[in-house]
């Protein structure tokens, strides 16, 4: 179909809108650098997962059917590797133009080239002596076995010269004593990588040869790994498989510079790599070490200006959080909000109410010192019953989840995983507190995003607080389904996947394309990360050539092309790129108004999250927080700094300010309106404090007067008793 995009061609071109930040001159340029460590990275995950699924679907059927877009296994590896090509001279150039930039504020990236004499005689002794020691140079031919290459990790290699056949050395690099980025001077801002001085210094690793040619090399292997989720030894499974992951197949082989093909291909051949996999790029092949660069420079004009996430204006300090809500709904809106001040508070002050009874909550990715586990592990310990339920196929916190699912355990809490052959992604917490006059009152929590303490500043995600009965039972339902392995298949108000959730989006659909086709305005809008789920794209297609405006506003994957004559000219698609990463999802359906409907869900418009996955949608039930999300929803289409839209080929452009339109950056924005709030509060807490204390004032005053008029009766009360006397 015309308007259908491939799904990693797409997810390659967000990964493009990334790099684009990367030279953006508005961009300050430590961040920028921040940028383009993202991108090497977000590449690294794709290859590991998606090409990784991809090859092994390939060598399970050579002849797998076309997918949706038309293409085989082969063909897509094909036309992915074809457009990674494409990108590296941007990634290279973006990286090289950035460090030429902070040459005047003392930054560079120094190469045996540009080095000074003294520095060169340095380099030498710091090889000599700090890292000579700890390496070793592994001889590989014929005779010998090729060495196990670890995923992602960098190894110094060279061609030896020998009378016959192929001989190459490697030199695993990374050390634990080690520091990678190797300081030069002005404070560590004049560096070299560790790596660089191996490979220059690699001869004298290999006593007896000669060395030839000489270039850096990395690995990345397969982590797509998926196992069912049932059964006492389920964890033990995890770790088995968390393990295994290390040393499944390569899929791509990197390389700093050209090298030998003799030694190249050879390499190929005991890697059981093909050529096509092979990627030559003449930057530092881990860009990691980028993140801590803007640690070395105080200079303001380096770094985006310093935000710190806000005191929930919609709550007080001096009530508990529970009783707040119970009276009211309560949004989040992270990062602009902070998370310890609202939903954290909540944890903690359940975990030592003694008229809360129990704690139930989903949980997907976690920060290191998690406050969250701290809340629960206290909850449990003061006698309430927590249920936690812990995704351990979470990719890449597995052995993280692990551990937490341990600690859990150790403190008393109730631990179960997710259901077999589906993930539960949703974010979703439910508390059960006794209630003053008999029974129970609830407060449910329903998120975009994980509990996670550190990427909640620095990612957008909402959090909806109810104290809705309606949806503290659908929530009840979810968790007695994660206990049972059943998957929940009616519900009052939530939504829930994988049986109740795209349905009723559907239906919802079908509401606004009837609405349109009986001459009214029909409107869609959403705000995801993915959109994949061909269902879905299907009625969105439907509701375009029915007349309803659709908006989407999709951060990466878009498999729908707006704007194609007879199919998609009613949709409209942007991506927002910015300091910020775009995390939340919305759902909207009709237009402002008594009939609109609007959700917040963990979901996004992709076939496994819609009926693959546990995931929870929740309707928004207040007034007043549906408006403050609809108004969040236009800032964002009208963003004309961060934000691209989609054009009918499929390609992005940057928006910008019309004539006489203010630049409107929607994630700055938030954070200004977010300052505004807490200033605001501030001031009506400081007039409420001057009108609290004039009221005692007057109070006072009054009650000087009483009692001097009081003592005054008395005294001349006294006086006439006494001539009354005489």
């Amino acid at each position: 179909m015309e308007y259908l995009e491939n799904r990693e061609l797409s997810w390659l071109k967000f990964n493009k809108r990334v790099l684009e930040e990367a030279v953006d001159p508005a961009v300050p340029l430590l961040e920028r650098l921040t940028f383009s460590s993202i991108y090497q990275s977000n590449l690294d995950e794709f290859f590991m997962v998606r090409v990784g699924s991809i090859t092994d679907e390939e060598k399970i059927n050579k002849h797998s059917k076309e997918n949706k877009t038309k293409m085989t296994p082969s063909q897509q590896l094909d036309a992915i590797f074809t457009q990674v090509r494409r990108l590296i001279p941007d990634a290279e150039n973006a990286y090289r133009k950035t460090m030429a930039e902070l040459a005047p504020y003392g930054f560079e990236h120094v190469s045996f080239n540009t080095a000074t004499q003294e520095e060169l005689t340095f380099l030498e002794l710091y090889f000599k002596r700090e890292l000579k020691p700890f390496l070793s140079g592994i001889v590989v031919n014929d005779l010998l076995p090729f060495p196990f290459l670890k995923n992602k990790e960098i190894y110094a290699t060279v061609q030896l010269n020998t009378k016959k056949g192929i001989t190459i050395g490697i030199v695993p690099i990374r050390q634990e004593h080690s520091d990678r980025v190797i300081a030069l001077g002005a404070g560590g801002k004049r560096f070299i990588l560790e790596e660089e001085v191996v490979l220059h210094f690699a001869h004298l690793l290999f006593k007896g040869y000669k060395v030839t040619d000489r270039a850096l090399l990395r690995v990345t292997r397969n982590a797509d790994i998926m196992v069912s989720g049932k059964g006492a030894d389920f964890r033990e499974r995890m770790e088995e498989l968390v393990a295994k992951r290390k040393k499944l197949a390569p899929v791509r082989l990197e390389i700093s510079d050209d090298f030998s093909r003799t030694a190249l291909d050879y390499i190929c051949k005991k890697l059981k790599l093909k050529n096509e996999r092979v990627f030559v790029t003449r930057i530092p092949l881990d860009l990691s070490y980028l993140f801590a660069m803007g640690e070395l420079s105080d200079l303001p004009q380096l770094k985006y200006n310093p935000r710190v996430p806000q005191k929930v204006s919609a709550l007080s300090e001096s009530k508990s959080v529970f009783s707040q809500v119970k009276a009211k709904d309560v949004l989040l809106s992270y990062p602009f909000e902070s998370i310890n001040s609202s939903f954290i508070r909540l944890l903690q002050e359940s975990a030592n109410d003694p008229k809360v009874t129990s704690i139930k909550i989903t949980l997907y990715r976690l920060a290191r010192n998690s406050k969250v586990i701290d809340a629960l592990c206290t909850a449990s310990e003061n006698g309430k019953e927590v249920l936690v339920m812990i995704e351990l196929r979470a990719r890449f916190d597995e052995a993280n989840n692990i551990e937490w699912s341990k600690h859990l355990q150790l403190a008393g809490c109730k631990v179960i995983y997710g259901p077999k052959d589906y993930k539960a992604h949703s974010k979703l917490l439910l508390i059960t507190r006794k209630a003053q006059g008999g029974g129970y009152d609830y407060v449910t929590q329903i998120g975009t995003g994980n509990y996670n303490e550190k990427t909640s500043t620095l990612y957008t995600d909402l959090s909806y607080l109810t104290a809705d009965r309606e949806i503290a039972g659908d929530a009840e339902k979810v968790f007695d389904g994660l206990l049972s392995g059943n998957f929940v298949e009616e519900t009052d108000k939530l939504l829930v996947a994988p049986l109740c959730l795209r349905k009723p989006i559907l239906e919802m659909m079908d509401e606004q394309i009837k609405i349109a086709e009986n001459g009214g305005e029909g409107y869609i809008g959403a705000k995801i990360n993915s959109l994949t789920d061909k269902t879905i794209i299907n009625k969105l297609v439907e509701a375009s050539q029915a007349g309803v405006k659709i908006d989407l506003v999709i951060r990466g994957i878009c498999c729908l092309v707006a704007g194609v004559e007879g199919y998609t000219e009613n949709i409209t698609v942007r991506s927002i790129v910015g300091r910020y990463l775009e995390h939340s999802r919305i759902y909207i359906f009709g237009k402002e108004g008594v009939e609109q409907k609007i959700f917040i869900s963990s979901a996004d418009y992709m076939t496994r999250n819609t009926i693959r996955r546990v995931e929870v949608a929740t309707p928004i039930l207040d007034e007043k927080i549906k408006k403050r999300l609809w108004e969040m929803f236009c800032t964002l289409m009208s963003d004309n700094v961060k934000a691209r839209v989609m054009l009918s080929d499929g390609t992005y452009v940057h928006t910008e300010p019309a004539d006489g339109q203010e630049p409107l950056n929607s994630q700055e924005y938030f954070y200004d309106e977010a300052y505004k709030r807490a200033e605001d509060k501030k001031q009506r807490q400081e007039r409420l404090r001057e009108n609290r204390e004039k009221a005692s004032a007057v109070k006072n005053t009054k009650k000087k007067t009483a009692t001097a008029k009081k003592t005054a009766k008395k005294q001349t009360a006294k006086r006439t008793t006494k001539k009354k006397t005489v």
